[in-house]
């Protein structure tokens, strides 16, 4: 029985032909970088570090997975930043957003405990159970828990799309970039963000609403008025 010969895609064999094929495949690789492109134009000269954060009242701690209920040393590192933050004075609130989306996984939980043994008041933490992506995260900072302006706490491979995304919802966003070591997470997490600034952009154009929003929550205003930061 014989096999069933291969479709073997044909190259143009005219020269304007092949000129054209030339021509699509470097639109679509331009096409292809425009989302990210996009998120280093809209994050621009908006990334600092946790010494030269601007003074401002909330921080917005991403989350980024746990390892047996306890942080992933890439949140922990986000949590470390964060901490340092607070303890400067440079913020005054933190709001650690991440996902609960069922009952033995706990994201803000988690953060919150990593951030109070680190000698950050409970009544300083205010936990977003729902932000299940960053764009999720951002919509509800602004909309649930009044957020106009933050500090935006990620991996410096995040933290251009976080920005690009957080002030399409309308916060005055910085971002400070997590040092973190280069391996193999490291670099699928920066790959996976060129993929991940289509959907950003797609989100900043369309607005969607994030998969859970429900009613405004006065945990920042609580947290700002208990007492005075140090």
């Amino acid at each position: 029985m014989s096999r069933p010969s291969r479709i073997r895609p044909r190259l143009p064999r005219t020269r304007a032909g092949r000129r054209r094929l030339v021509q699509a495949v470097m639109a679509g690789c331009v096409l292809a970088l425009l989302p990210a492109t996009w998120t280093y134009v809209a994050a621009g000269d908006r990334l600092r570090t946790t010494a030269d954060a601007p003074r401002t009242e909330v921080a917005v701690v991403f989350g980024a997975g746990l390892w047996n209920g306890e942080p992933s040393p890439y949140l922990a590192h986000r949590l470390d930043a964060a901490a340092k933050l607070y303890h400067e004075g440079r913020v005054e609130v933190l709001l650690v957003t991440g996902d609960n989306s069922r009952e033995d996984y706990d994201e803000p939980d988690a953060m919150r405990a990593y951030l109070t043994k680190r000698g950050v008041p409970g009544m300083r933490i205010v936990s977003d159970y729902a932000g299940f992506d960053t764009w999720d995260s951002c919509v509800r900072a602004k909309k649930i828990f009044g957020v106009d302006r933050a500090v935006l706490v990620t991996q410096g491979f995040h933290v251009r799309r976080a920005i690009a995304l957080c002030e399409a919802a309308g916060i005055d966003s910085y971002g400070v970039g997590v040092d973190a070591k280069h391996d193999a997470t490291w670099y699928y997490g920066g790959t996976r963000e060129v993929f991940a600034a289509g959907k950003a952009l797609l989100s900043a154009v369309f607005q969607p609403d994030p998969k859970f929003l429900g009613r405004e929550e006065h945990g920042i205003a609580r947290a700002l008025a208990a007492s005075p930061a140090p």
